[in-house]
């Protein structure tokens, strides 16, 4: 049975709102998290696009807006607008820790993936190991002197 969760938490050395806007806007996302655009429209509803020069066009949706504690989306595993079948969400918890940030990472959603196991588990080791790269540059994005 393939697992329909990937959980990571990491602690940052910066405030949540400066943690917030690297993980809500464009112009951090696409340096960050995708590597080549990024867009959003911040609003339950609004979309999101990530686009990565080897991986393509990754399509979402938000689904909730709560500014310096809570982000989540909803993203299609192929390059269509996210739908029953094809979109696992993701949700970002933030909350103070000391000076910081502590940063939590939920993404659900394998098992309703179509295409059977084999491909809903390739989807969680992909995602795992991305989310644990991923998370590792956030950090060292947010720590730094950058904007």
């Amino acid at each position: 049975m393939t697992t329909d969760r990937i959980e990571r938490g990491i602690v940052i050395a910066a405030t949540p709102r400066r943690v917030w806007d690297i993980v809500t806007r464009a112009e951090h996302l696409g340096i960050w998290f995708a590597d080549s655009a990024a867009e959003i429209d911040l609003r339950p509803g609004g979309a999101l696009t990530l686009t990565w020069q080897e991986y393509g066009v990754s399509r979402g949706v938000v689904e909730t807006v709560e500014p310096h504690t809570t982000f989540s989306f909803r993203w299609a595993v192929d390059d269509q607008r996210p739908g029953d079948g094809n979109s696992t969400l993701v949700v970002f918890t933030l909350t103070p820790d000391g000076e910081g940030t502590r940063l939590r990472v939920v993404e659900t959603g394998f098992a309703d993936l179509a295409g059977g196991a084999d491909e809903q588990a390739r989807h969680v080791a992909e995602n795992t190991e991305g989310w644990r790269l991923e998370l590792d540059e956030l950090r060292a994005y947010a720590e730094s002197a950058a904007p």
